[in-house]
């Protein structure tokens, strides 16, 4: 797997600089609950986060966290549903261990995308995650890329909404592509897509598609010129992989020259890795919201947020404002 260099720590000379500052984490992404804490100069919680024989999520917290700022990192992927209960139960047994305060940083929000009724007799499953976790005993949720930015609106304790687009454009600046074009996927990711158009001086495209049934999308117009250009379709999830892959061969036949794409969060459910392992695009960018283990031939390349995610729990920690994260 490639990934970004990870984020240095901070040299602490066998003094714990934050002590009341404790970082936990569940089985959905250790790896990157351990890069945060390797940010942060501190060690990662001491917990145990198992299974009873009958299936059921046992935890247990081995370290006094009475009066302390402790923080959950725990994704709701897939497994989602076992991913989900565990980040409950941690939270419920940080409560009752008399924490001072529970944050749950969740880089990748499952059920973002039921965020409102589509069709007579659905749920709003988005809203009922941000109950139970405010119900479970989080005082503060950080979370990264929504699929649905009003999903902050759903809980009634403090969202910080991080982006990752800081960490791509560092990536796509190094290397000094000339020509390009930014293409928003639908409609709906255009603000996304002409914020980063704007800062890396590229021409914003906007594709035109309809999507009958949910992972299953069909392209109908380019808004906008691609010809002669390198093309960088930028998402805030990869799936299936069905939509991205059709969207650059669309792009392709309308005359550009090349086709990368930058996806937040790597789903990939299904065989979506062969599919774009085969597809037009030369390079596809994810972040290690999600766990992925690849080839390293792959051409899809993970960058951490480590480093982001860390300076969002540091900056709470220490009451600052996180405002300068969002550049």
């Amino acid at each position: 797997m490639t990934s970004q260099p990870g984020a240095e720590p901070i040299p602490v000379d066998g003094v714990r600089l934050f002590p009341h500052l404790k970082v936990f984490s569940g089985n959905a992404n250790r790896p990157l609950a351990e890069d945060i804490c390797r940010y942060l100069g501190i060690p990662c919680g001491n917990s145990h986060v198992g299974r009873f024989a009958d299936g059921e999520v046992n935890v247990q917290i081995d370290e006094n966290v009475r009066g302390c700022d402790c923080y959950v990192v725990q994704p709701t992927c897939r497994p989602v549903n076992e991913n989900l209960v565990e980040l409950l139960v941690m939270i419920d047994a940080l409560r009752r261990a008399s924490a001072g305060r529970i944050t749950a940083v969740i880089p990748y929000f499952g059920y973002a995308r039921a965020d409102r009724k589509t069709s007579p007799r659905v749920p709003i499953s988005s809203k009922l995650v941000a109950n139970l976790i405010t119900t479970a005993g989080a005082n503060r949720v950080i979370t990264m890329d929504l699929h649905a930015a009003q999903i902050q609106g759903f809980f009634d304790i403090p969202v910080d909404h991080l982006f990752a687009a800081p960490i791509f454009m560092e990536y796509f600046r190094r290397k000094k592509f000339t020509n390009l074009a930014v293409i928003s996927p639908d409609v709906g990711g255009v603000e996304r897509a002409r914020a980063f158009a704007k800062r890396l001086s590229a021409q914003l495209v906007i594709i035109d598609k309809r999507r009958p049934r949910p992972n299953e999308a069909s392209v109908y117009n380019i808004i906008g010129d691609v010809k002669d250009k390198t093309a960088l379709i930028l998402d805030d999830m990869v799936d299936t992989g069905g939509t991205l892959t059709k969207v650059a061969a669309k792009i392709l036949e309308s005359g550009a020259r090349h086709v990368y794409a930058a996806c937040v969060h790597g789903v990939l459910s299904g065989a979506a890795r062969d599919l774009i392992e085969k597809s037009e695009l030369e390079e596809m960018i994810i972040t290690d919201s999600i766990p992925v283990h690849l080839t390293e031939n792959s051409k899809i390349k993970v960058l951490s947020v480590a480093s982001l995610m860390g300076e969002a729990i540091l900056r709470n920690h220490q009451g600052k404002s996180i405002s300068a994260l969002f550049v």
